[in-house]
């Protein structure tokens, strides 16, 4: 199952740089990386990305995550998969940038 990760310019550039990342800053204060489930991402990307551009949506395979990765009740009651652990980049199965287009974060249509 794939898993995604929205990453602002500098933070995709810090991991692409050192291979790896304790995340942006609300991940470092929460203690694990935030990710959204295929179903979970575009709101996640309107509620705490909105008018933001210059964006990176990076797929990470669960199955390469090992016990760091923990399903955990977050927004509305439902389950959001979170990172115990750093975010590398050698983990990332692909990524694309993702467009602001008329106010509207552009995701990729082949999502899975």
């Amino acid at each position: 199952m794939l898993i995604y990760k929205i990453l602002r310019a500098a933070e995709w550039q810090a991991l692409e740089v050192s291979g790896e990342t304790a995340g942006a800053p609300i991940d470092v204060a929460d203690g694990y990386i935030h990710f959204s489930t295929a179903l979970q991402v575009r709101e996640t990307a309107a509620k705490h990305f909105a008018g933001e551009d210059g964006l990176v949506l990076a797929a990470f395979d669960t199955e390469t995550m090992g016990d760091a990765l923990k399903w955990e009740v977050a927004r509305a009651g439902a389950e959001f998969p979170h990172l115990y652990g750093p975010l590398r980049r050698k983990d990332i199965v692909w990524s694309c940038a993702l467009p602001l287009v008329n106010g509207t974060h552009d995701f990729p249509r082949d999502m899975a």
